[in-house]
């Protein structure tokens, strides 16, 4: 059976609801699953413009690996929830200034958010390069 554990990442806000930030599963290879990260600051304000609201999703990413002990190479499957298409282009520059040329299976999705005010919420999955 594989053991599950939550990840908690420093300087992130704590979650809100039934979910964490991540799950690293140890099952053969190390897989770790991360919740659909929302534009929140340390301190739980949201950015009111698209390119600082998607930084603070990638910065709460980025640290969420770190406290698994992945980086952004280890991503395997990112999925990008947009609430329009126009932030289509700045979502693809700031994921790309991001992950440099790691390239990731990568899903991008038109939808609404929980929370009018955030416009994008991105999920991924990691898996660690040796079991």
């Amino acid at each position: 059976m594989a053991e599950v554990t939550a990840i908690v990442p420093a300087g992130v806000a704590a979650p809100e609801g039934g979910y964490v930030h991540g799950l690293r599963v140890a099952a053969g290879q190390d897989l770790v699953f991360i919740s659909g990260q929302i534009p929140t600051l340390a301190d739980s304000s949201v950015p009111a413009d698209f390119d600082a609201q998607c930084r603070a999703v990638w910065r709460n990413i980025v640290a969420t690996l770190k406290a698994a002990g992945l980086g952004v190479s280890d991503l395997v499957k990112v999925t990008t929830f947009l609430t329009s298409r126009e932030f289509a282009a700045r979502n693809g520059a700031i994921r790309r200034e991001t992950l440099g040329s790691h390239q990731p299976a990568l899903s991008v999705i038109v939808a609404q958010t929980l929370d009018p005010a955030w416009l994008l919420e991105i999920e991924a999955i990691a898996a660690s390069r040796s079991p």
